[in-house]
């Protein structure tokens, strides 16, 4: 939640949209047909030895992979035609395209066999595409092996399997942790204010937005500047950038101060790198003509497998909710489901869901951000299913107050909180804020920037604070 306290008009501007990297997988390519069996041309009947002795050569010219017909005895001894080599199967069609998923390789092409009857030799499958590539999805299902001509040559090898996009559920990004090598802190320069930091990658661009019409641009993680355009609601908490439904969404949520009269809008735009955001629209509101046990602030997206939006937040009160979304950004249907509460009820807010290796991580943040006793701390817990349950490291429920501590804050930087999970170059960061302490206790938020490697059991471990 930002610190910024901000009278609600509820004419609501923009919103913004959010992450990555975690963020959504789309599904792989599915498996590719190899080629159809082409028929080897059959066993050409040789000539019986004519008056005069000469040998008949065998049958006339297989077809296309149809069945050679053997040659009839030759008469006085004329050579007979043989059989023609018969084509192989047809070309193996590769796995469809996935919305996930790097590209997947296809098989190699299968030569066919050995020299069948008749010396016919049949060619064999051509090459079966794996799934071709996709954004932050499940990898391309193995292309179908092309199977060899009937009766002469082997089969097709099968098309490799498609590698999944970055978060996907086949898609495993990050280092193994190594306790003599652990995550480490980067070093960044550059434009580092920021509160309630998001981010999303593209290549080597990462776009970041904050609180308060915050917005910064890097080719490198490392050195940062800012993102003209990139966030244009000064009076927004919170933003979150996605991509679904063939544009960028910004979600970002308007409220006040310890008050759960909120709204979250979003705004869309077709490039990051170019235009501008739209006219934003509500998406969800509490307490607006309603009783709500919750707040409708610190929204983010998650893609589930099937390319599925759903929209994760809250702040304090009933805790962390979800809901599912459109292709355009709106809100699916009634349902509010509920993924997170706070230790006995209290403080929780700021989630993040990141998808790896089959699992839903959702990151939240407990404590106090913006004040005394400063014990903002980072808290992790993670399901198979987007809508939960979630659980933390030693089983317990988030719904019952679990989450596996992240990160903490220490002598040099305090309330570590409110972080985004992305996948650069095939490593996995975290990447939240945190105040300069102990003289950096007064709301000013830093940009900071964690390497997170996971344990064999595949929980999170970053560096940080």
């Amino acid at each position: 939640m930002g610190p910024l306290a901000v009278a609600l008009a509820f004419g609501f501007l923009p919103a913004c949209a959010g992450s990555d990297g975690g963020g959504s997988t789309g599904t792989g390519g599915a498996i590719g047909s190899g080629g159809a069996t082409g028929a080897g041309g059959a066993t050409g009947t040789g000539g019986t030895k004519a008056t005069g002795g000469a040998t008949g050569t065998g049958g006339t010219t297989a077809t296309g992979g149809a069945t050679g017909t053997g040659g009839t005895t030759a008469t006085g001894g004329a050579p007979g035609t043989g059989g023609a080599k018969a084509t192989g199967g047809a070309t193996g069609t590769g796995g469809t395209t996935a919305t996930g998923g790097a590209t997947g390789t296809g098989g190699t092409t299968a030569t066919g066999g050995t020299t069948g009857s008749g010396g016919t030799t049949a060619t064999g499958g051509t090459t079966g595409s794996g799934g071709s590539a996709g954004v932050t999805g499940k990898g391309g299902a193995s292309g179908g092996a092309g199977r060899g001509g009937a009766g002469a040559g082997g089969s097709g090898a099968a098309g490799s399997t498609g590698t999944g996009g970055a978060g996907g559920q086949l898609s495993c990004p990050g280092d193994s942790y190594n306790a003599a090598s652990p995550p480490t802190t980067l070093t960044l320069s550059g434009s580092l204010g920021a509160h309630d930091p998001a981010a999303y990658v593209m290549g080597q661009t990462v776009y970041l937005a904050a609180t308060s019409g915050v917005a910064k641009i890097s080719q490198d993680l490392m050195s940062w500047t800012n993102w003209a355009g990139g966030n244009p609601h000064p009076e927004a908490w919170a933003p979150d950038i996605s991509n679904f439904g063939g544009v960028f969404h910004l979600y970002y949520a308007v409220s006040s101060f310890g008050s759960n009269k909120s709204c979250i809008s979003q705004a869309t735009r077709n490039a990051l790198d170019s235009g501008s955001w739209g006219t934003g629209a509500q998406v969800i509101c509490s307490n607006m003509g309603t009783t709500d046990n919750w707040n409708a602030i610190d929204p983010n997206v998650v893609l589930d497998d099937a390319g599925v939006p759903w929209l994760d937040f809250g702040s304090f009160w009933g805790g962390i909710k979800m809901v599912k979304l459109k292709t355009d950004g709106t809100r699916a249907d009634t349902m509010l489901y509920d993924l997170a509460s706070g230790p006995g009820g209290g403080a929780v807010e700021g989630p993040f869901i990141f998808k790896r290796c089959g699992y839903y991580y959702l990151f939240m943040s407990f404590g106090s951000c913006c004040g005394a006793p400063y014990n903002y701390t980072i808290r992790v817990g993670r399901s198979q299913t987007v809508t939960g349950p979630y659980m933390d490291k030693d089983g317990k429920a988030l719904m019952s107050g679990g989450g596996t501590l992240l990160v903490a804050g220490n002598s040099s930087w305090s309330a570590p909180g409110h972080n985004a999970v992305i996948t650069y170059n095939n490593k996995t960061y975290n990447v939240y804020h945190a105040l300069a302490a102990p003289s950096g206790q007064n709301g000013a938020a830093t940009l900071r920037i964690s390497e997170i490697a996971w344990d064999p059991n595949g929980w999170p471990v970053s560096g940080g604070p």
